[in-house]
């Protein structure tokens, strides 16, 4: 699972980074709280080179007739990516990247509380995010995206056992399909070492909080 998210980075150094035009209409940064049904920052690959989208986070498939006609897609599973009605062409022909700095996922306690956990790269690089992406509406179509996952690794499992596709630098071409066929073997959890996560406030539970203090290090107390 992959429900929220946070993007620092301005789009400039995105699409530097990931050697993209950037778009006129992208999303404002920093945003520490991206929910779902909002914009998020998407590169994509075309005849002219790559370049830097917004997308609605929240995949529409061709049928239905209103964003909201049927259950919101804002994750698509990797092992049944290439069978399901709702992805299985995009799996084939309109891979994307999702763009973040880090997300977040939440734990319960026994009182059912939820408890929010904030992940990143240890090495402090932006999160590639493999995805997919669908056109929807007519005569105006509206770019609509859905974040791939996987199971997750043995150091994220307690918190959750779902993860985002983690995608390395050295396979974009490939996920973006600039690299020829075979992207099915990425879809795999990132590497135990890849991902660093702490626990943060519960102010992020909700999806109208804002500003930085929603991804600050909670101080919890020590345990004997």
């Amino acid at each position: 699972m992959c429900g929220r998210l946070a993007v620092t980075l301005p789009g400039e150094a995105m699409a530097r980074i990931f050697a993209a035009q950037p778009a006129n209409d992208l999303p404002a940064v920093p945003n520490f709280n991206v929910c779902p049904t909002t914009p998020v920052h998407v590169v994509r690959a075309g005849d002219s080179g790559r370049r830097l989208l917004a997308m609605r986070w929240g995949f529409l498939p061709q049928w239905y007739k209103t964003p909201s006609d049927g259950p919101l897609l804002i994750n698509a599973r990797a092992e049944t990516l290439a069978e399901k009605p709702a992805f299985r062409a995009a799996c084939r022909d309109r891979r994307c990247i999702v763009v973040a700095s880090g997300f977040f996922e939440w734990t319960k306690t026994d009182e059912g509380q939820r408890l929010p956990w904030y992940m990143t790269r240890c090495d402090g690089a932006p999160l590639a995010f493999g995805a997919v992406w669908q056109d929807w509406g007519a005569p105006d179509p509206q770019p609509s995206c859905a974040i791939v996952t996987t199971k997750a690794n043995v150091a994220l499992s307690g918190i959750h056992h779902r993860m985002p596709l983690v995608l390395e630098a050295a396979d974009w071409p490939l996920w973006l399909g600039e690299a020829g066929r075979g992207a099915a073997r990425l879809m795999r959890p990132a590497g135990e070492q890849v991902l660093a996560f702490h626990r943060v406030g519960t102010a992020v539970n909700s999806n109208r909080a804002t500003g930085a203090d929603l991804i600050a290090p909670l101080d919890l107390p020590e345990r004997d």
